[in-house]
């Protein structure tokens, strides 16, 4: 799916080009189900898709009670699977908020993927949405081999997880993010576990793009020379080998990978290549996210900042 042209304004919604999710939100804002049921049933064999619309739906549903509603009204695996997306955002916004009810609200989420994984065995979802749950439990597994630091962590829900689908996107970053220093890991470790996930990728998944996520969240605006972090050979030769090798599959794509595409553009300018950011911010149309342009300011700021040096339109330019 392309994602269109830039016509003068930002498109910030998650559910970018995949317009049947955007209407679901719709209704989802409405109190109505009907067309979450229909956009996650139709998204069973694509377990990426699936994942995605799940989390964006959750999102919608967070602060209402639909999710409750419709399993209670009518209880199946659609159902089963955006209750336990929902209560699992519950439970880590509970937790990031150090709200007292966050333990509880955890026990919840766990019982609703448990529930939601019984009712659909082989679709990584739920077990997914229960990883998410991971850095409130601190699972202590021993890692694999091939880890420098050996980090210990969720190993086991993951390899579950990567035996139903090998490269799914959103379990290799939750397994990251397990192990990201605001979540109670350390850079050291958080850089080792995405040099190893992105190196078993295949060269033309998105996958790839994980050690640059990993430079995103441990970057220190106050280091020396902080900016020119990405003109190093090795995070240089990460984002070009993503423009050469993953960016032609997009089009292929169910929906356009807004945040991918984001992080890879920002790379590409960060290190002076600005040609190929244009290509990246072609892919990406009117549709935008807020990181990683947030780690370094206002999101919109930054981003018209970055399209820009690329001799690129922004919002007002014309």
């Amino acid at each position: 799916m392309t994602a269109g042209f830039f016509e003068g304004q930002y498109i910030w919604h998650p559910a970018a080009d995949d317009r049947q999710l955007a209407r679901a939100c719709v209704d989802v804002r409405a109190g109505r189900y009907l067309s979450s049921n229909e956009v996650l049933r139709d998204a069973r064999r694509n377990f990426g898709l699936r994942a995605h619309r799940s989390l964006v739906l959750a999102s919608e549903a967070c602060d209402s009670d639909l999710a409750e509603r419709w399993l209670a009204e009518e209880p199946g695996r659609e159902a089963a699977l955006l209750w336990a997306r929902v209560s699992s955002l519950r439970a880590l916004r509970a937790a990031d908020a150090e709200d007292r009810h966050a333990g509880d609200l955890g026990r919840i989420a766990f019982a609703a993927c448990q529930r939601a994984a019984l009712m659909a065995p082989r679709d990584p979802t739920p077990w997914v949405a229960q990883l998410s749950l991971a850095r409130l439990q601190r699972p202590r597994d021993p890692a694999p081999q091939g880890l420098l630091t050996s980090p210990e962590g969720p190993w086991s829900l993951f390899s579950h997880i990567v035996r139903l689908d090998p490269w799914h996107r959103e379990a290799h970053h939750r397994l990251l993010s397990f192990f990201f220093a605001r979540n109670g890991g350390s850079g050291k470790a958080a850089w080792d576990v995405a040099a190893f996930l992105g190196q078993r990728a295949p060269a033309s998944s998105a996958l790839r793009l994980l050690p640059l996520v990993a430079l995103i969240e441990e970057h220190d605006p106050d280091s020396l020379l902080a900016g020119r972090t990405w003109q190093q050979p090795q995070w240089k030769a990460t984002a070009l080998g993503a423009y050469r090798n993953w960016l032609p599959e997009v089009t292929g794509y169910e929906f356009t990978p807004v945040l991918d595409l984001a992080y890879l553009a920002h790379a590409l300018v960060m290190a002076d290549c600005e040609f190929e950011a244009r290509a990246v911010f072609a892919a990406m149309g009117p549709y935008a996210s807020r990181m990683p342009w947030s780690a370094f300011g206002d999101p919109e700021e930054q981003l018209c900042k970055a399209r820009l040096a690329c001799g690129l339109p922004v919002p007002g330019s014309r």
